[in-house]
């Protein structure tokens, strides 16, 4: 397994090393690459509500030239794809800038896999909004697409959660609060411009009845403490090095890097954090299972905040408040927003140590307009 090696020559201009999560000894300068995000070829704008064995054997392609409908319900497999390999799914049940024919908004479910595989949409009346419909509506995903139902479920919104939970506790299928849900959240993006702005029902001033969470941090549980932390840069070469071993089992979570359509240069330095722990396995290992999201340099407070789950945000550590430090974790933060929002955390032995207990690659995404 290659190693996260965290030296000058490598990945880093300084770091912080000090007994306890304080402040730097200088400033760092991190260059990146601006680079955009491109709508991935799996996503499918318009589809018939068939799903017959003829229909489910063309290419992507081939499926964009059929009918131009925004009203239209997808349902999609890849026919490429084994149907008991898809065993996650991520899945939004919201309401839409849509108004239907009693001037209400009209609700929809939209489920997919991480890798755009499965996609499948359903719109739903307002008035019959419960996890008896949901339930229903998952169960409908499998049987239509012939699919087994999945293992885990992730969503994104919190004001959801207690409709989903139940509805996924029905089915003995765990629920996963995450803001991980990165295909559904650039799928709900590319529909809100390709399918719910053309829709006839669209309603352009309409906001969300959901709006997301951004909660106050609260005190970082003790399992998640470490000793020490840095400020770090990786190539993006070994960036993608370490999501692969990843893939092959340390603790930690990784992305579709192919999904994101990430057009960016292997030598591009990609900003991350580096925390040191005695105990790095127990860290690293707390730390997988808690759909860690974001590392957040809050500069005007110094401190950095973790954000897991969907609605959860934890002071990570605090440092003294310097105009040195403040420039850092300023040029910290803009080489992330330079980077698309890509960054990561990474957990080691010790801030020298070639050794790398755990890796996690982390994404700033603009959540959906809707």
């Amino acid at each position: 397994m290659a190693t996260l090696s965290f030296n000058p020559a490598r990945i880093r201009t300084s770091s912080f090393k000090h007994s306890k999560f304080t402040s730097p000894s200088k400033p760092i300068r991190i260059p990146c690459t601006t680079f955009p995000f491109h709508s991935h070829p799996k996503l499918i704008h318009f589809r018939t509500h068939s799903v017959s064995e003829s229909t489910q054997k063309e290419a992507p392609e081939a499926i964009l030239q059929e009918e131009d409908d925004p009203t239209a319900e997808l349902r999609y497999l890849d026919p490429e794809t084994d149907p008991a390999t898809i065993t996650d799914w991520e899945l939004d049940f919201c309401s839409r800038p849509i108004l239907d024919a009693r001037g209400k908004k009209i609700w929809e479910l939209v489920v997919c896999d991480k890798t755009l595989s499965l996609q499948y949409n359903k719109y739903f009346p307002n008035n019959v909004i419960n996890s008896i419909t949901l339930k229903d509506g998952i169960v409908a995903v499998s049987d239509e697409l012939g699919v087994p139902l999945p293992r885990n479920i992730r969503f994104f919104r919190s004001q959801m959660q207690t409709i989903i939970t139940n509805a996924c506790n029905e089915l003995r299928i765990r629920p996963v609060p995450s803001k991980r849900c990165v295909s559904i959240i650039l799928w709900l993006e590319e529909r809100y411009e390709t399918i719910y702005r053309r829709h006839p029902g669209f309603q352009e001033a309409s906001k969300t009845l959901l709006a997301l969470d951004n909660p106050f941090p609260t005190e970082l549980p003790d399992i998640l403490y470490g000793q020490r932390w840095a400020f770090v840069q990786l190539p993006y070469s070994a960036v993608r090095e370490e999501v692969s071993n990843f893939e092959k089992g340390f603790c930690g979570s990784g992305l579709d890097l192919d999904l994101l359509g990430l057009e960016i240069d292997d030598n591009t330095l990609i900003p991350g954090l580096a925390v040191a722990s005695s105990s790095a396995m127990a860290l690293a290992a707390g730390l997988s299972g808690l759909e860690v999201c974001a590392v957040e340099a809050d500069a005007a407070r110094a401190r950095l905040i973790l954000s897991v789950g969907i609605s959860t945000r934890y002071i990570f550590s605090t440092f003294k408040k310097t105009p040195q430090t403040t420039s850092e974790a300023e040029a910290w933060e803009a080489a992330k927003k330079a980077c698309g929002g890509l960054h990561f955390l990474a957990i080691q032995p010790d801030l020298d140590s070639e050794d790398c207990a755990g890796f996690n690659l982390l994404l700033d995404l603009p959540f959906p307009p809707v």
